[in-house]
């Protein structure tokens, strides 16, 4: 089968924050760049994102970018490298004011300064004081934030792909990537998309978990393309479970809520958090309210009559800071949960939202991996950024609202990067003679195999799995026996069929294909759960409560060929300012 093919300087998957942000910058440098994405690109995930982006402008209290990379090092659990938090949050203040220059809709304070609201683990003075920090559009940053960028892109003449769905990076001998291969979704028409640099962006995987914040489309896509290609995934035990998913329906409650001065309660209308955080209380790190919130269950201070959620209480801020600062919560609360805030307390509950870990890359957004000599050398022609990347800034654990930031600075400083690298080599190279042989093996296989698996069934085998085995605690004999299930799963989803073969908007087929994804992210997240022999940030074992500097302050790396785990150290040196050495975790 000849498959057709397309040139271009860059091919961009994902056109979500960090996706768009790059592509704006590439488009305006004058490059031909192609965006590929499974929906319209302001329906990417993106627009979810309520609370608001992480920057020290200091608009309503004194704050500075090395109390943010403080906040930032300590919410990590000190797995984040260090020179990459400094790089974000000095740039933090800049990418702010880029986008309100684009023309983002920022609320706005009394002296018509960009409004800040306070967030959890945001202190002043390297941990003392809440401070506000979160830049914020009501509860619908990232609505506005997409939107923004789109229409930006517009201008800048970029080309979208939209309803294409990437499926295997193209690699050479030499081990350089060449582009990829895609599918449109409307045709089933596959195409090679042959570009100098290629740029990952393709969000998180929360879809490996049952209870989930993510939207139906957030199936790793460019973590499973890139464990195909013998490329590891880095930290991928590190799941963020966020405290306030509504309870059955796991859709998101911003901390913003909590920022604008809503509480958690037990059965008992205690609130709680006094106890596991004196100082920040609500607002304390999300693994810290996470856990907090699933002692109480576990100890039956649970509300309900299966007493399985807690209530988060905003009734008594007033109906107009709900009606202004928090229009978005109180539709998804009155939609999801049949609750009115303004009445009565949501019913939350913690839900799997973010993934920390990812395709391991530098500051510059250059994919790294152990190969010849050192543990980070640079795949050529391969970049990521946003959620599917780890810059590990993050760490162990997000601090709220460094999302939205994270995608800002390394969607911007990848495609500087990009622009120079292809300064450096600008000659497309050729293509291997089988550039398309894997994904056309996998579409076959499809369409020939008979009597095979559900898709459907094997998806939730799969998440019940993840559930049950990785949750918010994690205990020995859960993971141990969660290892051998995921592994089992994994059989099934090689023997998956679809008994619908039209060639139009199959959707069938495009389910299968992101099972294949999903099954990566989550057998490398079990297998890299099961090994770590410690307790920190978001992944906490029953079996060892302690975090363990001595033994696990290093990163793992997941290869998929054999399931083989490798590990390397954390970079504990700024670029610029002394190192923040571990210490105990208190808020």
């Amino acid at each position: 089968m000849t498959v057709a093919k397309r040139m271009f300087d860059v091919v961009i998957v994902g056109a979500g924050g960090s996706g768009m942000r790059a592509a704006l910058a590439l488009s305006e440098a004058g490059l031909k760049v192609a965006v590929l994405s499974k929906v319209f690109p302001t329906r990417s995930h993106t627009v979810a994102a309520q609370g608001g982006i992480a920057a020290s402008l200091g608009n309503v209290r004194e704050d500075n970018w090395h109390w943010h990379m403080y906040d930032t090092v300590k919410g990590s659990d000190y797995l984040g490298d260090q020179d990459a938090i400094e790089f974000m949050c000095r740039a933090a203040p800049g990418v702010v004011y880029e986008l309100e220059h684009f023309g983002m809709p920022f609320d706005r304070l009394e002296n018509g300064k960009i409004y800040q609201r306070p967030f959890g683990g945001h202190m002043q003075g390297f941990g003392k004081n809440p401070v506000e920090r979160a830049c914020a559009v009501a509860d619908r940053t990232g609505h506005a934030l997409l939107h923004t960028l789109y229409q930006r892109n517009m201008q800048a003449n970029t080309h979208f792909f939209v309803e294409w769905m990437a499926l295997d990076l193209i690699r050479n001998q030499a081990g350089d990537v060449l582009g990829v291969v895609a599918m449109e979704i409307e045709t089933s028409e596959v195409m090679i998309f042959q570009a100098r640099a290629t740029l990952l962006a393709t969000g998180g995987a929360g879809r490996i978990f049952q209870a989930s914040t993510n939207a139906y489309i957030n199936t790793g896509d460019g973590l499973g393309m890139a464990a195909r290609a013998d490329i590891p995934l880095e930290d991928m035990e590190f799941f963020q479970f966020h405290p306030t998913g509504v309870y059955d329906a796991g859709v998101l409650i911003s901390e913003g809520v909590r920022g604008e001065g809503g509480y958690l309660i037990n059965k008992d209308g205690e609130r709680f958090m006094d106890r596991y955080a004196p100082t920040a209380r609500d607002l304390a790190s999300r693994d810290v309210v996470s856990r907090a919130i699933a002692t109480e269950i576990k100890q039956g201070r649970g509300c309900g009559k299966n007493a399985d959620h807690v209530l988060l209480k905003v009734d008594h801020i007033g109906r107009d800071i709900i009606m202004q600062r928090l229009p978005g919560i109180r539709d998804i609360s009155i939609k999801f949960a049949h609750v009115d805030p303004i009445n009565a307390p949501i019913p939350v509950v913690p839900t799997a939202h973010y993934m920390m870990g990812g395709i391991p890359v530098n500051y510059h957004g250059q994919v790294v991996a152990p190969y010849k000599t050192g543990p980070e050398e640079v795949v050529e022609g391969l970049y990521a950024a946003g959620e599917c990347a780890c810059v590990s800034v993050h760490g162990a654990n997000r601090l709220g609202c460094n999302s939205l930031l994270d995608l800002l600075v390394f969607g911007r400083e990848a495609a500087r990067q990009i622009i120079e690298d292809l300064q450096r080599n600008p000659h497309p190279q050729l293509l291997p003679a089988d550039a398309a042989e894997r994904p056309l093996a996998r579409l076959d296989r499809l369409s020939n195999q008979k009597n095979g698996e559900n898709v459907a069934e094997v998806g939730a085998a799969m998440r019940q799995v993840m559930q049950t085995h990785c949750g918010v605690f994690r205990f020995p004999d859960l993971l141990a026996q969660g290892v051998k299930k995921i592994a089992e799963v994994a059989e099934r989803v090689k023997n998956t069929s679809i008994k619908d073969h039209s060639k139009v908007f199959n959707t069938a087929r495009v389910e299968a294909l992101e099972l294949d994804n999903l099954i990566e992210v989550a057998q490398a997240t079990m297998v890299a759960a099961a090994a770590r022999q410690e307790s920190r940030g978001g992944h906490a074992r029953d079996d060892f409560p302690l975090r363990d500097d001595d033994n696990w302050l290093k990163h793992s790396l997941y290869y998929s060929t054999g399931q083989r785990l490798d590990y390397k150290p954390v970079r504990l040196k700024p670029l610029t300012v002394e190192s923040f050495p571990p210490k105990a975790r208190v808020y």
